[in-house]
């Protein structure tokens, strides 16, 4: 079985207004270390090469491209020269075309793939648009992956035609998120750290900036784009955008870490942020909003603390001490190293990628 990857993503250089870059780099950086030879295609777009937080690496090819239709179509052509082209949702540019021009590129015989890092959104967006590029191309691909969503999610793809959609999950990378020593600049009672999104500012409001206001005492601090404009309670301390290279800090220096799903996510569950697995790898106490399925992630009360409301996120910031916040953070470090890390996601896609060979071979 041959191992060329062609992957038409938004950045793997970038993680700026990119939050599946740590997703992207852990899933193809696995896939190296078994064979895979990975070209990557990402558009120049939204200032990402101006804030690149990693070098080109040694374990992929990065090819970036002007944001132009010119240019898309000529590293689109370049699909035909591998043996899997898969097309990222949420590139950011030109998404529908590239999806057109790139599958249509591929050689007889190569798997396609749709591989979809926020597929509530993907499915409602298709749910809306009868004429949909991807609805269009979805019985012609091999298969749909995604990075999360459990049962409502596959059966959603399938009866959009897909042959098969499976989930690949968020994980940890362990070389590139774990624990350090803390930094009293960000040292703290609780920190979140997101962007700021349409779907998930309600959550953002109930869960992080009302169980601040609940504490004025305590201290919060809120990192991410798209805050600065926001009100919030004087106890929380406002970072920005936090390069990748200092999430672990943040991670490893306040007594709590809280992470807020999008609307989407919570409703369709079993979809973790990367921010559960990067804050877990760093032996964080991880504080969540409820979703269904976080119990196949984490064990709650033992493992992460589920909060159902704002009140619920304040009286764990009330309560939990230090000593307990460090005992829940390494049970959280020991499960996710022991089974939700990039290797072993990798190895289910080398899995399915070879099942489909077989498949293949066996037909002709």
């Amino acid at each position: 079985m041959t191992k060329t990857i062609a992957f038409y993503g938004s950045s793997l250089l970038s993680a700026y207004w990119n939050g599946a870059a740590t997703y992207y780099r852990g899933i193809i950086r696995a896939l190296h270390a078994r064979g895979y030879q990975t070209t990557f295609y990402e558009p120049d777009v939204y200032d990402r090469q101006k804030n690149r937080d990693i070098d080109p690496p040694d374990w992929a090819r990065v090819v970036v491209y002007d944001g132009t239709v010119e240019a898309l179509r000529k590293v689109a052509a370049e699909a035909a020269q591998y043996d899997i082209v898969v097309k990222a949702s949420g590139v950011g540019f030109e998404d529908d075309l590239i999806l057109s021009e790139v599958m249509a590129a591929a050689r007889p015989g190569a798997l396609r793939i749709f591989w979809d890092v926020d597929a509530p959104a993907t499915l409602a967006e298709m749910r809306g648009a009868p004429d949909h590029a991807l609805r269009r191309w979805l019985p012609d691909l091999d298969m749909v992956l995604t990075y999360g969503g459990g049962e409502p999610v596959i059966a959603a793809y399938q009866g959009f035609g897909a042959k098969a959609c499976v989930p690949v999950y968020n994980a940890l990378d362990p070389s590139t998120h774990h624990p350090v020593p803390p930094e009293p600049r960000f040292a703290c009672d609780m920190a979140f750290l997101g962007n700021r999104l349409p779907d998930r500012d309600k959550r953002v409001a109930e869960f992080f900036t009302r169980a601040a206001a609940l504490l004025p005492d305590q201290h919060f601090i809120l990192g991410g784009n798209g805050w600065h404009d926001v009100a919030m309670p004087g106890n929380v301390q406002k970072l920005g955008h936090v390069p990748t290279a200092q999430h672990n800090a943040l991670n490893c220096s306040p007594r709590m870490v809280l992470n807020v799903a999008r609307d989407s996510m919570a409703v369709n569950g079993f979809s973790p942020a990367t921010r559960v697995f990067e804050a877990a790898g760093a032996g964080a106490c991880l504080v969540t909003d409820a979703w269904e399925g976080i119990e196949l992630f984490l064990t709650p009360n033992e493992e992460v603390l589920v909060a159902r409301d704002g009140a619920d996120v304040a009286e764990f910031v009330r309560s939990v001490t230090p000593e307990q916040a460090q005992r829940i953070g390494q049970a959280a470090l020991r499960r996710v190293l022991a089974h939700h890390t990039y290797d072993q996601r990798a190895a289910q896609t080398d899995e399915l990628f070879r099942l489909h060979a077989a498949r293949m071979e066996a037909a002709e």
